[in-house]
């Protein structure tokens, strides 16, 4: 029986000969399900319509299907000692790509910012002898197909390297995770913030919300969390959750400039 995934969300769900009723990620005030309803395509529909490519974006190797799928983000190999841990995941694992990520050293770990990036979590896991994938466990509720590999870390902080630290932020969701890799942006640190901190399209700040696409903004509380998790980091680089949209140098001001500007706006 065929694997389904949503085609608003990118949600993956276990195999079963019809469709899902619904999407449960979508129902969710957070996201929406799509003015044509709720549709799903079978895993090998979605590999028939989309590609993977993988390329270059500041220094740190992307994943992305073209064209692009549901939310559009990429998914990027972050350095964990000979291999790569995967941050944040994408709708779809084929060979071809499998191949390329084996090539520069395969992953050891996965971990994922929130829910709506879970994707095709399990099949690159399974790709790559079932490597841990790294959830918060306040967004446990929201996992669409369980699978062995999924460790569900409690608590603020979990490290997985000297240099690899997840930090529960919250925010966009419960669970909602940065990644800070110490040695990122040629050693300065690097904070990749999927979109719990979206960069901003001129590049030069970030922003909170609830709801992107239903445009429900955070509270000022808990904005001022995800500050005081990131205030005691040293990071000079962000990568946000799209090809580009990053802050390539002064993010750790621009960081703290954004949360002064929004909460400024909302008060």
């Amino acid at each position: 029986m065929p694997l389904w995934t949503c085609e608003t969300c990118g949600a993956q769900f276990p195999d079963r000969g019809k469709p899902p009723a619904l999407c449960p990620i979508c129902e969710d005030e957070r996201q929406f399900v799509g003015w044509k309803g709720q549709t799903f395509l079978t895993r090998d529909a979605l590999a028939e319509r989309h590609h993977l490519v993988c390329r270059e974006d500041l220094g740190l190797t992307g994943i992305a299907l073209e064209p692009s799928f549901a939310i559009g983000q990429r998914a990027l190999l972050v350095p964990l000692g000979d291999g790569y841990m995967m941050w944040d995941c994408i709708p779809l694992a084929t060979p071809e790509a499998i191949a390329q990520v084996r090539s520069l050293g395969g992953l050891k770990a996965i971990a994922i910012s929130h829910p709506h990036y879970y994707g095709a979590l399990a099949d690159w896991s399974d790709a790559f002898g079932g490597v841990p994938v790294y959830l918060h466990a306040d967004d446990r509720e929201w996992v669409t197909r369980q699978h062995a590999s999924i460790v569900h870390w409690t608590g603020d902080t979990h490290r997985i390297s000297d240099e690899v630290l997840l930090l529960r932020t919250g925010g966009h969701f419960a669970g909602g995770t940065m990644l800070h890799d110490a040695l990122g942006a040629d050693g300065k640190g690097a904070l990749l913030t999927g979109d719990i901190a979206q960069v901003t399209m001129d590049r030069r700040f970030v922003s909170f919300m609830y709801s992107y696409p239903n445009y429900i903004p955070l509270n000022a509380a808990a904005v001022r969390r995800i500050a005081a998790m990131v205030e005691p980091l040293a990071f000079d680089r962000i990568y946000g959750a799209w090809w580009g949209r990053n802050i390539a140098s002064g993010a750790k001001a621009a960081f703290a400039a954004s949360v002064e500007r929004y909460n400024a706006a909302i008060a």
